[in-house]
């Protein structure tokens, strides 16, 4: 029984190690020079959906028929 958790506790250290390798340095599968290629992420300028466009919002307004009206009929 002591032999088969040691077992499995070096398959989890093994495991564990190549996990943190593969993420911190990365070029093991990736093709280059070995250069860190990474770009910093950027942030798009513009809204990035309707809830953060101002002018559609507004546009929402304008066309939602407004139930304190009174209506021809």
């Amino acid at each position: 029984m002591g032999k088969f958790i040691l077992v499995i506790v070096l398959v989890t250290l093994a495991v564990y190690l190549v996990v943190r390798l593969v993420e911190t340095r990365g070029a093991l599968f990736r093709r280059g020079n070995g250069g860190s290629t990474a770009k910093p992420e950027r942030r798009p300028s513009g809204p990035l959906g309707p809830d953060d466009d101002p002018e559609f919002l507004r546009d929402l307004n304008r066309r939602r028929p407004h139930k304190d009206k009174p209506t021809d009929g």
